[in-house]
């Protein structure tokens, strides 16, 4: 199984939305643009969030085991997809690719 690098590319935020639906939170994402995370097949990174983990884990499995090509040829890597977490106030996108396996 490979490794699958997580890599945080943009984080974007919507105020206009959050100011007319969203409840004050005082801190919600702690993630850093650049920021990188190495997963092993189905388990969460440690320090990813778990709202990001859901939007993303089934490609991460997919990647791991393989699978290339997602979605045809929407990648310029073949082994690798852009997902962004479902926080629809705060966005962030990631960059997923499969790691070379280890001999």
């Amino acid at each position: 199984m490979k490794k699958v690098r997580i890599t945080v590319i943009r984080k974007t935020c919507h105020r206009d939305l959050m100011e007319k639906y969203e409840n004050p939170i005082e801190h919600a994402c702690s993630l850093q643009e650049e920021q990188v995370f190495i997963a092993n097949g189905w388990e969460k990174p440690e320090g990813l969030c778990e709202s990001a983990w859901q939007s993303m884990s089934a490609f991460v499995m997919a990647l791991s085991h393989g699978a290339s090509h997602l979605y045809g040829n929407w990648m310029k890597n073949p082994e690798s997809a852009m997902i962004s977490c479902n926080d629809g106030f705060r966005p962030v996108s990631f960059l997923i690719e499969a790691l070379p396996e280890e001999p």
